[in-house]
């Protein structure tokens, strides 16, 4: 919880120092590239301030189907896929290599979450 200071009409807050270094990290300049390498597999490079991480995705065209409705394109899907990931984890603990499903494993929430995505945008 913050610490408050109350000076004349001056209010300060202060946070504790792990609130302040989490939110620096969302402060990150971030670049997420994603290339189609052949039908169902994708090069996904992940790049920030503080360096890059690179990745292979594979995605089975039912997967892609349930998850979009064929709305989007695939390297849509895993993009923001990335951007959901990159919301919970630092790049460098995304796996290098996995099938796209693989996140609802780690996260139960993602695939709801990624669909309430794509409809809204």
């Amino acid at each position: 919880m913050p610490s408050s200071l109350q000076r004349g009409s001056f209010r300060a807050i202060i946070f504790p120092p792990f609130l302040q270094v989490q939110e620096e990290r969302f402060l990150l300049a971030r670049t997420i590239e994603v290339e189609q390498v052949k039908e169902g597999e994708f090069r996904v490079r992940v790049v920030e301030d503080a360096g890059e991480t690179q990745h292979r995705v594979t995605l089975k065209p039912a997967d892609y189907e349930r998850l979009t409705n064929s709305k989007v394109q695939p390297q849509e899907l895993i993009r923001r896929s990335f951007e959901f990931l990159l919301e919970r984890e630092p790049k460098e603990s995304i796996l290098s290599q996995f099938d796209l499903p693989v996140i609802n494993r780690y996260f139960p929430q993602y695939e709801r979450e990624i669909k309430r995505r794509l409809s809204s945008r």
